[in-house]
């Protein structure tokens, strides 16, 4: 499945939606040099290869949200492919402890310029200590972070339900209410959403207080994808 958007003048965001997980590979295509920076290429570097022929663009960049295996298992063919520099916070490179040819390691709030493109990333660990979201123009690509009505999985190795809690809460004080979520899965009942969105109808985002919030993410939580907007709970006063 193939969906593509152009929310600002500067660049287009191609979305490939590719293997049995439903990954979301982004490819970020910068209009004024034709470069294109992969965000998690994984699954079929074949359709990553063909979608960068079909716009006329090459691969400079390669950016991970994190490292688990669903996002990251097409790198080494993508690289191979291409004379791509590969991106990475720095925690992540720490967690995932495999060497690469010479990654470029960020920190939360690093900027990587693709031509006339800014792309800023922000920390967001939880799903793993290094994940990452990416945020370029009006829309806001968070991996395992944010999901459509949902959010990424905290029991794995790495996982962190108090780390996921304050970072939801700051993409959602943080971005503007307008801002597009592009997931790293097709897990909701649309590909994409906006923030506004998320605060009213994702239960993750509902909480106030991170106990309640990891009760919830370890414990409670028993949702069936697709993924749908909840009410938010009515709040008693004590």
């Amino acid at each position: 499945m193939f969906h593509t958007s152009n929310h600002a003048p500067s660049h287009t965001i191609h979305a490939l939606e590719l293997g049995r997980m439903g990954n979301f590979i982004y490819v970020i295509h910068d209009h004024a040099t034709n470069r294109a920076a992969v965000v998690d290429p994984a699954w079929d570097v074949p359709s990553i290869l063909a979608t960068a022929t079909q716009h006329g663009l090459r691969i400079t960049d390669i950016l991970l949200t994190h490292s688990h295996f669903d996002h990251i298992n097409g790198v080494e063919a993508l690289l191979n492919a291409s004379d791509a520099q590969l991106h990475l916070l720095r925690a992540e490179a720490a967690f995932w402890d495999r060497y690469l040819d010479l990654p470029t390691l960020h920190d939360g709030g690093d900027r990587i310029q693709l031509g006339d493109t800014d792309i800023e990333i922000l920390h967001t660990p939880g799903h793993t200590p290094g994940s990452a979201c990416y945020r370029v123009g009006d829309q806001v690509l968070t991996g395992d972070t944010l999901f459509v009505f949902g959010c990424g999985r905290c029991d794995l190795r790495g996982g962190n339900p108090e780390q996921m809690f304050q970072s939801l809460r700051r993409l959602s004080e943080r971005l503007p209410s307008d801002t597009i979520v592009r997931p790293g899965h097709n897990y909701g009942i649309t590909p994409t959403s906006t923030m506004l969105e998320q605060i009213a109808g994702n239960p993750f985002l509902h909480f106030d207080h991170s106990p309640e919030f990891v009760e919830y993410r370890m414990h409670l939580h028993d949702r069936e994808e697709p993924y749908r907007p909840e009410q938010r709970p009515h709040q008693h006063p004590h």
